[in-house]
């Protein structure tokens, strides 16, 4: 079997390649950041107010996940 290389110059570009990595450190920390504060906010709920907007204590940690992954 044969394998071709096709490699354009841009692809050793090694610094775009460590800003792109840096960037992406920084999304992944902000969105981190972002499901942590939402968990923690609805975690702070009582029950009775979980109940009056239709959230399950339970579903805390799915509902925080959708809001800081999905949006």
């Amino acid at each position: 079997m044969a394998h071709t290389a096709t490699l354009t110059p841009s692809t050793f570009n090694f610094g775009a390649r460590v800003s792109a990595l840096i960037e992406r450190i920084k999304v992944a920390r902000a969105r981190a950041a972002e499901y942590q504060r939402t968990y923690s906010e609805l975690q702070r709920l009582s029950n009775r107010e979980l109940d009056d907007i239709g959230v399950r204590r339970c579903d805390i940690a799915d509902i925080a996940h959708k809001h800081a992954y999905c949006a």
